[in-house]
């Protein structure tokens, strides 16, 4: 088999995907930065599976980018645009104003053209939605401060590449001549840029020999094109689609729309990820955008996975070792100045210590829509190859350090100003002698916390947020801030003097690793875990962890109840159904367990033999007909089903009229 072939190309990239990611994520290095590995790895300077006959295959995984803007734009309805549209303006305007303002400076001092050192200004401000926003959400750091405010950041910079890519073609005056801007868009073919030079070349046969300003409206009427489009179109397109009940045309209706838009973006010189953006946030109240961000979400997931091993590839290693100095020069200098501007704004932001250093560690480097700027520049004549090739070099590998550096952040970073913050704010001198210890205080852990308190069992409560522990320290609530899987930070907590360990964390993994530490050094703590489904619940289970607590199981089956008094049960019935129900799915989270590891077919054997008993034990429970169980709730036998006096409701008082 030809490796050349495209169908060659394909099976490398994703077996280097399959092989590598596990094996990163394994290690603690996230699957970005396995990603990104893997393409150095294949790439031609390394192994030499994939080179420039792997163009192809970027076409592809640039999509990814363009999904994963389309999905960020059905996720941002107005209300939340509004919400954080002080970051948004604020904080990402002037990151990009300073950074493009203080590296157009820079540029000037080192003898650029005002309009060269300008557009570089403007490619070297963006940073990375799609590494960014990847690393954040597998760590769970999106909902911190920090992360929100990299989110609204980033949605500056994406819509800023549209007057940017409106500006370039302005600047064209006077910069590099038309043998170095085609040496410019070569130069610029590493990731990201091949579907943007397809793209320009496509915009150049449409728009070529017009004004300048001519192409800056075409442009603008590209963006309202597509607003105006999605109000009055779109929804009664899909509404007519849906009616069809076909899953398959649905999917390729939405997998229609990305494309139809990217093509439409290209023939106009912009961006197709900026161009699918602004679809998406049209959608963002449709009724239709579920089951939209459902259709994409596996085809973003996998060409992305495949545009971050392209970056990796496209590292110019032959390019960086005939001048190490320069790139390496201009790949540090922009990563600091970004840095200290970062920090200097989340300072202005009033955002923690931890909080703005996640922030700064996040964004410093460069974008993927770089690339993009660099091959329009170089194809408006903004920009020679002299500039284009060292900056590509640069813009790919500060986005392939970038999760070196949130793993420095979390491994090194944040231990250390994250303790002391928990360490500098003040205790109660008994806070070793709470009973109780909740780790993670969202609404899952916030309910418990509330409960205890009322019956004034006192608590000592561990939040990794510091935003949140401020807010609901001033709300009355005893919560301090640190990490939790920490184990000096159990131990300040006093978790070897207390009785039980909430675990309400919002990672799985998380969890896993705040269990093994607390079972390993605190022997002494009752660990009461909150599991996401059945996978988590028997990984507590392995580890020990006898009281699991499965999302939403009480929730689903309270509505299960209601559901069936509705259908005409009486209450007692369908009480005592999902009280049934309860009993019996716990068993068989514990049967289940064990079965599980003696192979599929027999773990599936037993799955199917505890639905049939419990689908028979529940049937005959509700046809049951007893004038008896009719007249109350048979408070005897529930006492007795379930173990414990004054089980049933009427130990509240509560009787049967249903």
């Amino acid at each position: 088999m030809s490796l050349d072939s495209f169908l060659g190309q394909a099976f490398v990239y994703l077996a280097a995907a399959v092989i590598s990611v596990p094996l990163a994520k394994r290690l603690g290095l996230g699957s970005v930065l396995g990603y990104l590995l893997a393409g150095v790895l294949i790439g031609p300077f390394v192994l030499g599976f994939v080179g420039s006959e792997g163009q192809d295959i970027m076409h592809f995984a640039e999509f990814g980018v363009v999904m994963m803007l389309f999905v960020i734009g059905l996720e941002l309805e107005p209300a939340m645009l509004w919400r954080l549209r002080g970051p948004i303006l604020g904080t990402g305007g002037l990151q990009v104003l300073l950074t493009t303002l203080g590296i157009a400076g820079v540029a000037m001092a080192l003898g650029l053209p005002w309009n060269q050192a300008l557009a570089v200004g403007m490619i070297l401000a963006l940073s990375s939605t799609a590494i960014v926003l990847q690393t954040l959400g597998e760590k769970g750091q999106l909902t911190t401060a920090g992360g929100r405010s990299a989110f609204s950041v980033l949605l500056f910079q994406d819509v800023a590449v549209i007057p940017m890519l409106a500006l370039l073609p302005l600047l064209a005056v006077g910069s590099a001549g038309t043998g170095d801007a085609h040496g410019a868009a070569d130069a610029a073919h590493g990731a990201g840029s091949h579907g943007a030079e397809a793209g320009h070349e496509a915009a150049a046969t449409l728009l070529t020999g017009l004004p300048a300003w001519v192409q800056a409206l075409a442009v603008l009427g590209a963006v309202a094109t597509i607003i105006l489009g999605g109000r009055t179109l779109l929804r009664p397109a899909f509404r007519a689609i849906a009616r069809t009940r076909s899953q398959e045309v649905f999917t390729a209706a939405a997998l229609l729309l990305v494309i139809g838009i990217a093509l439409l973006m290209q023939q106009v010189g912009l961006s197709p990820a900026l161009g699918t953006f602004l679809a998406g946030v049209v959608l963002a109240n449709s009724e239709y955008r579920h089951e939209l961000e459902t259709n994409i979400e596996p085809f973003k997931g996998l060409l992305l996975g495949l545009f971050f091993i392209s970056v990796g590839a496209s590292l110019d290693f032959g390019l960086v070792a005939g001048a190490p100095a320069v790139i390496g020069g201009i790949t540090a200098a922009v990563v600091v100045f970004k840095f200290l501007v970062l920090l200097g704004l989340a300072r202005v932001a009033k955002l923690s210590t931890d909080q703005s250093l996640l922030f700064a560690l996040a964004l410093p480097q460069m974008g993927e829509f770089g690339f993009v700027l660099l091959s329009f520049a170089g194809q408006e004549g903004v920009l020679g190859a002299d500039l284009s090739g060292p900056l590509t070099a640069a813009i790919a590998i500060s986005m392939a350090i970038t999760p070196l550096l949130l793993l420095v952040n979390d491994r090194l970073v944040q231990p250390r100003f994250g303790t002391k913050e928990c360490d500098d704010r003040e205790m109660d001198d008994d806070m070793e002698e709470a009973p109780v210890l909740i780790a993670g205080f969202g609404a899952f852990g916030t309910t418990i916390g509330r409960l205890l308190r009322a019956k004034k069992v006192r608590t000592t409560v561990l939040e990794f947020d510091s935003d949140r522990v401020d807010l609901l320290r001033d709300m009355g609530l005893e919560v301090y801030y640190g990490d939790a899987t920490r184990k000096e930070l159990l131990d300040t907590a006093g978790a070897g003097h207390a009785k039980i360990l909430v675990v309400a964390l919002p990672n799985p993994g998380v969890t896993l690793e705040l269990v093994h530490t607390a079972k390993k050094h605190f022997p002494n703590l009752t660990i009461m875990a909150r599991a996401f489904d059945w996978q988590d619940a028997y990984d507590l289970l392995d580890e020990g962890v006898e009281h699991v607590y499965r999302d939403n199981l009480d929730t689903s089956l309270r509505m299960g109840q209601d559901a069936l008094t509705h259908l005409g049960f009486r209450a007692h019935q369908a009480y005592r159904a999902t009280q049934r129900f309860r009993q019996h799915d716990e068993e068989s989270l514990r049967t289940l367990q064990a079965a599980r590891t003696k192979g599929r077919g027999i773990y599936v054997s037993a799955a199917r033999q505890r639905i049939e008993d419990l689908e028979q034990i529940l049937r005959l429970d509700l046809a049951e007909r007893d004038p008896t169980a009719e007249a109350g709730w048979d408070a005897g036998t529930l006492r007795e089903e379930f173990g414990r006096p004054g089980a049933g409701p009427e130990a509240t008082g509560t009787g049967a009229s249903a």
